[in-house]
């Protein structure tokens, strides 16, 4: 039990480096599931309006929004997984992935 404890610690502390990547790619993974759900909904909040004015929307909506959601929130993830000890933060990281990937299977993401 010890040599799997040793082992976790280890992996932990050698993904710590990369803690702002995973973060990023977690952010990432989340808003594209959820980025059809928001497309869908500013739609149908749109429907009537100017074509102009909803290709502007859309693009300031996907460009701009999208961007800055992901660069405001990584930084927050990023600061809580690097407070995690060793042990906890690889098994935090793999099931938030886990957890992502299972949530994305069952809603028939594609890949």
């Amino acid at each position: 039990m010890e040599f799997i404890t040793s082992l976790i610690t280890d992996i932990g502390n050698w993904i710590r480096p990369w803690t702002d990547d995973i973060s990023t790619a977690a952010i990432t993974c989340l808003l594209v599931m959820f980025a059809a759900d928001i497309n869908r909904f500013m739609r149908k909040q749109l429907i009537g309006t100017n074509f102009i004015v909803r290709t502007m929307i859309f693009i300031l909506i996907n460009a701009f929004g999208y961007g800055l959601f992901i660069v405001t929130t990584a930084p927050i993830l990023a600061t809580q997984l690097s407070q995690l000890a060793n042990h906890w933060l690889i098994v935090v990281v793999t099931t938030l992935f886990v957890v992502i990937g299972i949530w994305a299977q069952r809603h028939r993401q594609q890949v």
